[in-house]
């Protein structure tokens, strides 16, 4: 496949590094790629619906609107684009979460270790678009497994939450073989996506969208090693 790269810096000589990196990186790969600069948060966001970005190479601090801000305006239309920061400051590391970045690389940034982030990066575009097939009533609908919540069992039937509701009539075991890894079984009543967990406690599982989980007894140690380790 070929890797649509977007590096947004203000800074011309530490833009053209980064990207003259990525670029050697696509190469060293064997990937085919497209990549593009952006002097400013406004340049980026003013192409946005025009081309799609795989990988986002972005500074914080940025004249009027810095990186942090310029991530969460990509958000609201895109939860694809694996965001990386390149900054030279450390203190807006945990913002990064709220953005669902992928990793932040302090400045100067090596080759070895963006390398290892494009790595990741490549590899969570992939797992993107992966995909449910489900049979619904006079249609087979595939769903990207990105946008699954959670699935839960409703007496025969299992109802998958992504953007909508999908019923159908499954086991729940034979659709958590087919999710695969990134999933997590809460007992015999739901399975949920571990990237969709924005906090777990005792008793319940809560999700980025509000929604909340009830988590059986026994399973804190468990959902949270499985947090951990997912890639």
């Amino acid at each position: 496949m070929a890797y649509h790269i977007a590096v947004c810096d203000d800074s011309p000589e530490d833009r053209d590094y980064v990207a003259g990196l990525a670029g050697r990186w696509a190469r060293a790969r064997g990937y085919e790629w497209k990549l593009a600069q952006f002097p400013s948060a406004e340049s980026f966001l003013f192409q946005l619906g025009e081309e799609r970005w795989d990988i986002l190479l972005l500074d914080v601090e940025m004249g009027r609107m810095d990186g942090v801000s310029m991530a969460r305006e990509l958000r609201k239309a895109n939860d694809t684009t694996q965001i990386v920061f390149v900054t030279g400051y450390a203190e807006y590391i945990a913002e990064g979460y709220d953005v669902a970045a992928l990793h932040y690389l302090l400045k100067p940034v090596g080759e070895e270790k963006l390398f290892a982030v494009l790595d990741r990066a490549a590899a969570a575009v992939k797992k993107s678009e992966r995909t449910l097939a489900l049979e619904l009533p006079g249609e087979t609908l595939r769903v990207p497994l990105r946008q699954i919540r959670y699935a839960e069992v409703r007496g025969n039937y299992v109802t998958v939450h992504a953007r909508g509701e999908y019923t159908v009539k499954k086991p729940l075991s034979v659709l958590e073989e087919e999710l695969g890894e990134g999933f997590y079984r809460l007992g015999r009543s739901s399975v949920v996506n571990l990237r969709w967990i924005s906090r777990v406690t005792k008793v319940d599982v809560y999700l980025n969208d509000g929604t909340v989980l009830p988590l059986p007894r026994g399973s804190y140690q468990g959902i949270n090693r499985a947090i951990i380790e997912m890639d």
